[in-house]
C-alpha cells in the first residue's frame, strides 16, 4: 500500500496568499475536484479579522497552482455570521454541487446548505437548500463529501453545544445518501483520544478510496485554530486514529489524479499568525 500523501512530501506552492498580516487573516479550508480537460476546480474559505468567514470562493486551475475565479459566495447571502470549509463535488450527471457551512448569528450553532448548478459559474446564482440543519444540541460544519458508484458519502464535523464555552470540541460523524440532499446518519466514526494530542477533537478532512483518512486534531481549547494533521485507518465501520501528527497544517484535502498521483491542498500557518493556501503535487 502506498504511503498516505501528506504535506511536506513534495515542494509546496502558494495558491492564494494570506489576505493580510496577523492572526485571523486566513485563506484556506480547501475542497478540490477534477473539472475535466485537465483542470482542477477548487473552493476555499476567505476569512478576514473584521468579517470572520467572509466568503467561499470557487476557482479553476489548469496546472493546480495558478487559478482564475468563477464564483464567489458571500456570507450575507446565507444569512450567516461566518462561513467555513466548503465541499465541492462533481455530480454524477456532470453538474456541480457545493456544500457551504454557515454559522448561526449570535450562537455557536452551524448548519450546512447545498447549491446546485450545471456549471461552476452557475453556482454564483444557484438557489440554496439546507441539507444538514444541526439542532440545539449539535452544530454541523466542515463536510467532506464523496460520490462512489452513484452513492453519496459524507463525513461531518460535529460540535456539541451542551457545555457553554466548550463548543470547540469536535467529533466526526458519517452519513450516506442516494442523492446527496436527503441523508441518513450512520453515527460517530472518529473521536479524539483522551490524553493524546487530539484529545479535544478530531475532524476528518480527506478520505482515500481505500478508507484511510486525514483529520485535524488538537489537545486543548487553547489550540483552537491551530490544529495539526493526523491519519486514521478504517476499522469495523469506524476510523482508528494512531500515532502523532504528520504535519502542522489544517484542512488537508487530497485529490487523486488520473495518472495515479495526488494533488494536495491545505491551509498553512505563517509566523505572524496569518494562514495561506498551499498545494503540493505528489507523483510517487
Amino acid at each position: 500500500m502506498r504511503p498516505f500523501p501528506v504535506p511536506g512530501s513534495a515542494p509546496s506552492s502558494v495558491v492564494v496568499p494570506a489576505p493580510g498580516p496577523g492572526f485571523g487573516q486566513w485563506v484556506g479550508a480547501p475542497s478540490a475536484a477534477l473539472a475535466g480537460n485537465g483542470e482542477i476546480a477548487l473552493a476555499y474559505r476567505l476569512r478576514r479579522v473584521d468579517q470572520r468567514g467572509a466568503a467561499v470562493v470557487v476557482v479553476v486551475s489548469d496546472d493546480g497552482v495558478r487559478t482564475r475565479p468563477v464564483a464567489r459566495l458571500d456570507k450575507d447571502r446565507f444569512g450567516a455570521e461566518s462561513l467555513e470549509r466548503p465541499a465541492l463535488v462533481r455530480r454524477p450527471d456532470g453538474g456541480w454541487r457545493v456544500y457551504v457551512c454557515c454559522a448561526t448569528p449570535g450562537s455557536k450553532h452551524w448548519w450546512i446548505d447545498a447549491l446546485d448548478a450545471d456549471t461552476l459559474e452557475g453556482l454564483q446564482e444557484a438557489e440554496r437548500r439546507t441539507v444538514f440543519a444541526g439542532d440545539d444540541r449539535i452544530g454541523v460544519k466542515d463536510p467532506v463529501v464523496r460520490v462512489v458508484d452513484g452513492r453519496w458519502h459524507a463525513w461531518i464535523c460535529c460540535h456539541p453545544l451542551d457545555i457553554a464555552d466548550a463548543e470547540d470540541r469536535m467529533t466526526t460523524a458519517y452519513a450516506t445518501s442516494a442523492d446527496g440532499l436527503t441523508w441518513e446518519w450512520r453515527g460517530t466514526v472518529l473521536t479524539g483520544r483522551e490524553g493524546e494530542w487530539d484529545a479535544r477533537g478530531a475532524r476528518v478532512t480527506a478520505v482515500l478510496a481505500d478508507g484511510r483518512a486525514a483529520y485535524d486534531g488538537r489537545a486543548t481549547a487553547e489550540e483552537n485554530f491551530d490544529e495539526r494533521t493526523g491519519l486514521a485507518e478504517p476499522e469495523n465501520g469506524h476510523l482508528r486514529a494512531a500515532g502523532e501528527p504528520v504535519a502542522a497544517v489544517r484542512y488537508l484535502d487530497v485529490l487523486p489524479l488520473p495518472d495515479g498521483g495526488y494533488r494536495l491542498y491545505y491551509e498553512a500557518p505563517l509566523p505572524d499568525g496569518s494562514h495561506e493556501l498551499r498545494t503540493e503535487l505528489i507523483t510517487e
